[in-house]
């Protein structure tokens, strides 16, 4: 759908949504570089290997390389080839490099740029027509499927149909496939030997009518370059300097094709992070990465670790995640540094089903996007994302926020210019830019107001309508596109509506959408590349994550990197939660992913290497004001207050209690608590569970501490807000009345009152 992110096309300056100049020569195109992302800019001669972590700035660093060779002099544009996996992030790139003044160089995807060169030998090499492209493969292999009296169910032609592709990309014939399968270890969704004779009969079918697939396309490059040594030559001579992102994700037939294109030079640039390898199923492997210096043993080496998208907090429990992990891609993990502000700790949040997280997770959303003035956070829908393992959890979530009137977007279903209304769009901008404006008023009118009169004959108006549904979709469709012509006109002073109407058909081709203000919701595959304000990664239980299926070593790694993937996607406000129990009143048996063990306040990692500071870890914390005296949080099993039970759930934990023993709520302390929470959430702009969440006040509410020490042991209350808001909870679980935190903010940058009176006579226990 559409790109989360919010740089467009036509991106300047080093943050989203900055613009700049074009730079006015090669040193200017290094201006704002820190460091590491300068040296791989001027490393222009041989092999070069960029080990780039999440939110490091890597298309910035490879895209300025180019462009100040270019500037430079020292690289033609047209001798360039930059290759990567999406037509999305081909399309950024060739953005990126025309706003750099290094326009002409060509940015593809590594089946376009097979195809482009497939398309122009072809008659040389072969003869005749390059055979049609069959878009969809599905329907042929369903039908190889019938011809080998075989039923196959929705999902199992899917399965069948990926184990196709993962086949070719390999390089493994039909014939060879059962062995090769049980070789790598993967676990065939019916039997080897029944898909090895599906495959055969598909590629038969494939020959018989003339047609092939995408993973032909790079095949038949292959086997021309290879028969062809005059072809091949002709293809080095044109391309003379490479570069490679996501260098993790190349499979070995993606890797034979570079080598062809290659030849025996070494003037490549590869860009890539091993622990962001998460499409091995597809192929992918991060080996060539991580050999690249055995194959290339002058290459410059350049790692990237100092992240700009996430805060100290995210970027903490992302290095967590990592020190965990097992395998040869974890010997070669990188220690991100964040380089932005302190913010929120990660929350973590255990649900009693999954209706109850799905509407929890909107409720959340709903306070993060209601406006700071209102008490919300203030984050815009579209930089809000809900991430979850596989698709099938959609549906809960989009019930959720459409009950809670929250707009949102579903990743990865109707492409954003395949919509009518945007195709409607697209022919009236086409029209009225050939005839300019039917209205002289508008003749001498900018793009933006141009593109507002056409569109407003078509349903935009500058206020959304009221509610959901189809009404508020198409208006955010049509908002997108005003917003894109505002951004368009800002970084190309001089266009026209024509050159609008150019860049539209440009993003089109790359499927590159511009941002529409909903909340996104995506599998955690599908949010590889963007990133968003706030995520909410919901979901995280034994079974979803890692997968049930995931049995080996190397798959339960993935599965880690999968999760890891998705906390580096946010840069300010991260929420983990999970579900005990599948639907209302079922048995609370499930537990939260093993891999957020020794990360999530009251869990324990089994040995793994512990990180300090910040970022959802709890630990000692140092009382204010008592002279010295350390607050231990308890070690060791949880039990229950009231019946002496071990507990292991996450709910039970925080609240010390079984779920079904009695309560021994204070509710009039509980309502007091809620209303101070309120008062210092609208003080700090951020929502109330920011402070604490309703679990945590419940647990505060039921416990009374009388102590720091008291207060500390219960989950949710960190040391930095014990350190914040320790004084007032106990202030008022003594019952004492607080002065209004408004007529106190002078006093204390918390915001709190901070008498100080509870701690004087804080004890150990």
């Amino acid at each position: 759908m559409t790109a989360a992110t919010s740089s467009t096309l036509f991106p300047q300056g080093s943050t989203p949504g900055a613009y700049a100049a074009t730079p006015r020569d090669a040193d200017a195109v290094l201006d704002g570089l820190d460091p590491e992302q300068r040296e791989v800019a001027t490393s222009l001669h041989g092999a070069v290997c960029v080990l780039a972590g999440a939110g490091t700035g890597k298309t910035r660093a490879i895209t300025h390389r180019i462009a100040y060779g270019v500037r430079a002099g020292m690289l033609q544009p047209a001798s360039v080839l930059a290759v990567t996996f999406t037509n999305r992030a081909a399309g950024e790139m060739r953005g990126r490099l025309r706003q750099l003044g290094a326009g002409g160089v060509q940015a593809r995807t590594f089946h376009s740029a097979a195809l482009r060169q497939l398309q122009y030998f072809w008659p040389k090499a072969v003869g005749g027509e390059v055979p049609r492209l069959v878009e969809r493969k599905v329907q042929l292999v369903a039908e190889a499927a019938a011809r080998c009296r075989v039923r196959l169910d929705r999902n199992e032609l899917r399965d069948v149909t990926g184990e196709i592709e993962w086949s070719k990309v390999t390089q493994t014939v039909p014939e060879d496939y059962p062995a090769v399968a049980a070789k790598s270890g993967r676990e065939a969704p019916r039997d080897a030997a029944e898909i090895g004779r599906i495959y055969a009969t598909y590629e038969q079918l494939k020959r018989d009518r003339g047609v092939i697939d995408f993973e032909d396309v790079l095949l038949l490059t292959v086997g021309v370059l290879q028969e062809r040594h005059d072809i091949a030559d002709q293809v080095r001579r044109q391309y003379q300097h490479f570069v490679v992102d996501e260098y993790q994700d190349v499979s070995p037939l993606q890797q034979r094709l570079l080598e062809l294109w290659l030849g025996d030079r070494d003037s490549l640039c590869v860009v890539g992070d091993a622990s962001q390898t998460i499409y091995s199923f597809t192929g992918a492997t991060p080996d060539h990465l991580l050999n690249f210096r055995t194959r290339h043993p002058g290459a410059t080496v350049v790692k990237l670790i100092r992240d700009y998208r996430s805060t100290p907090q995210v970027v903490h429990l992302a290095n967590g995640l990592l020190s965990q992990a097992r395998g040869r891609a974890a010997e070669h993990r990188l220690e991100l540094v964040s380089q932005r502000e302190a913010g929120p700790d990660p929350v973590y949040v255990a649900y009693a089903d999954e209706p109850a997280e799905a509407e929890g997770t909107a409720r959340r959303i709903r306070e993060l996007i209601t406006p700071v003035e209102q008490g919300g956070g203030g984050v815009p829908a579209s930089q809000i994302a809900v991430l979850y393992r596989v698709n099938a959890q959609s549906e809960l979530y989009e019930q959720a926020l459409a009950d809670a009137q929250v707009p949102y977007q579903l990743r990865g279903a109707e492409r954003f210019f395949e919509r009518p209304e945007v195709r409607e769009a697209g022919l009236l901008l086409r029209g009225a830019a050939r005839g300019r404006s039917a209205d002289p008023a508008l003749a001498d009118a900018d793009i933006p107001s141009q593109v507002r009169a056409v569109l407003g004959t078509r349903g935009w108006t500058p206020d959304p309508p009221a509610g959901s549904g189809a009404v508020r979709d198409r208006w955010e469709s049509l908002a997108a596109l005003v917003r894109l012509a505002e951004d368009f006109a800002g970084s190309r002073p001089g266009a026209t509506l024509s050159d609008l109407v150019a860049e539209l058909d440009e993003r089109a081709a790359a499927q590159h959408a511009p941002t529409v203000e909903g909340v996104t919701l995506a599998s955690l595959h599908a949010a590889k590349g963007l990133e968003w304000d706030a995520v909410f990664l919901v979901g995280l239980t034994e079974g979803m994550v890692p997968i049930t299926y995931a049995k080996t070593d190397q798959q339960i790694e993935e599965e880690r990197r999968l999760l890891y993937v998705g906390v580096t996607r946010a840069r300010h406000h991260l929420t983990l939660s999970w579900a005990l129990s599948r639907a209302p009143g079922g048995r609370a048996s499930r537990r939260p992913t093993r891999f957020l063990n020794g990360l999530r306040p009251g869990s324990q990692a089994v040995g793994a290497r512990t990180l300090g500071g910040a970022g959802g870890i709890e630990r000692a914390a140092a009382a204010p004001g008592g002279g010295g005296a350390t607050v231990r949080r308890r070690r060791g099993p949880v039990h229950c207050r009231v019946c002496g039970r071990a507990l292991t759930d996450a709910g039970e934990m925080k609240l010390m209690r079984c779920e079904g023993c009695p309560s021994e709520l204070d509710e009039a302390l509980y309502e007091r608590l809620r209303d101070w929470r309120a008062e210092q959430a609208g003080l700090l702009g951020q929502p109330a569970y920011c402070v604490f969440t309703d679990k945590t006040l419940l647990a505060i509410a039921e416990a009374v501490p009388e102590t720091a020490s008291e207060l500390a042991r219960i989950a949710g209350v960190g040391r930095r807000k014990l350190d914040r808001f320790g004084a007032d909870v106990l202030a008022l679980c003594a019952g004492r009345e607080l002065p209004s935190a408004v007529d106190d903010e002078g006093d204390d940058g918390a915001g709190g009152s901070h008498s100080g009176d509870p701690w004087q006579n804080s004890t150990e226990k």
